[in-house]
């Protein structure tokens, strides 16, 4: 399964993705921006746990199962780069739009800025087609709620 989306998302013409490899790849990106600076906290879990509950409409433990999944797929995932690229490749802009969202919802769920989760941030959303004032405003929207 997992080396199945790997492959899907390394073609140098990454193909539309399914419901679920696009809901697990949108979910990696997430697990990817929380782990960038080197400590995943309880708060950043539990953060994606509700993003992907929320936005997917799944159970908590269908939820967890999806994060758990994503986990593997982001520690075995190609560089940010080609990554991000091949969700854009793969799915609409809509989600896409969306997720930077929750990215900047799981990167403050901690409490505080990290300059490693903002330059990723920068440049998943550059690379995912969100221009530099969306990114910004959806920064405000989820500071404006926490």
């Amino acid at each position: 399964m997992f080396a199945d989306i790997l492959n899907k998302l390394s073609r140098p013409d990454p193909q539309p993705l399914d419901d679920a490899d696009a809901r697990l790849a949108l979910t990696a990106l997430l697990v990817r921006l929380a782990r960038t600076d080197g400590v995943y906290t309880a708060q950043e879990i539990a953060r994606i746990d509700a993003i992907i509950t929320a936005r997917y409409a799944l159970t908590s433990d269908a939820a967890v199962t999806l994060r758990i999944e994503a986990e593997e797929v982001e520690a075995n995932a190609p560089d940010t780069v080609r990554f991000t690229r091949a969700i854009k490749d793969a799915v609409p802009y809509e989600a896409r739009a969306a997720v930077v969202e929750s990215l900047w919802q799981v990167a403050l769920a901690d409490g505080s800025r990290d300059a490693g989760e903002d330059s990723l941030i920068r440049l998943a959303s550059k690379l995912l087609g969100i221009n530099d004032r969306d990114s910004a405003l959806a920064r405000q929207r989820v500071q404006k709620r926490t």
